[in-house]
């Protein structure tokens, strides 16, 4: 009987693959768990693996200079991630960290190489997902290139808040977002989240509710956020 812990039947990149090559990749993968925090993927690593979320959630996040975190990208369970390496050869760009309880599964570039090949549906959502990948950098690059750490933060919850509509410029941001979360994304300090969303608060922008962050005008918050990126 299969093992339902050392299943890769969720995972979006491969569906549709035919049963008999799902069992025989699983057999192929290395299987992890890790602990919330455990650092999945270190940035510069030679290995070049490609991993599977079976269950669980990680953040892919680079770091300053001075130690702070910036994020780029999460990846929940059904999705994957490091397969970059494993297309072009070179070192890994950014630390990967399992932000839960996380379960992965693991296989070697070769191997990944070979899926692609023997799959053409495989290997054009990987291409497909390739552009996305280019989109959040640069939009990352050019928050932190153009708005103020207020404005980030802003830009976060405003990128959640279109995730989460509720109505036509409603949004209810479930669960309610952690601050060092929207810290690691918005590239600042928790202290700083705080004082925006106090600010937002009062202006009657956000409620915290007992288990969703509410946006009562997404429309107004865009126009926070676009105003200062057109100020010459």
């Amino acid at each position: 009987m299969a093992d339902p812990q050392r299943s890769l039947a969720g995972i979006a990149l491969l569906e549709g693959l035919e049963p008999r090559r799902l069992v025989d990749l699983e057999l192929r993968c290395r299987w992890h768990r890790w602990d919330p925090g455990a650092t999945i993927i270190d940035r510069q690593s030679e290995a070049r693996d490609v991993y599977f979320v079976v269950a669980g959630q990680v953040r892919v996040v680079n770091f300053l200079p001075a130690g702070r975190e910036i994020a780029f990208d999460e990846v929940a369970a059904g999705g994957h991630f490091g397969d970059l390496p494993a297309l072009d050869g070179a070192p890994r760009s950014a630390t990967v960290a399992a932000l839960g309880e996380t379960r992965t599964a693991s296989i070697a570039p070769q191997t990944f190489l070979a899926l692609l090949r023997d799959n053409p549906d495989i290997a054009l959502r990987v291409t497909q997902g390739l552009p996305r990948i280019v989109h959040t950098a640069t939009d990352r690059i050019m928050e932190l290139s153009t708005l103020g750490a207020h404005n980030r933060v802003h830009a976060e919850i405003l990128r959640e808040a279109r995730a989460a509509m509720t109505g036509d410029n409603t949004a209810a941001i479930t669960p309610i977002p952690v601050h060092r979360d929207i810290a690691a994304r918005a590239s600042t300090t928790r202290e700083t989240v705080a004082r925006v969303l106090g600010n937002l608060s009062r202006q009657k922008l956000v409620t915290r509710e007992r288990d969703a962050l509410a946006v009562s005008d997404v429309a107004k918050l865009a126009r926070l956020v676009e105003a200062v990126r057109e100020e010459p």
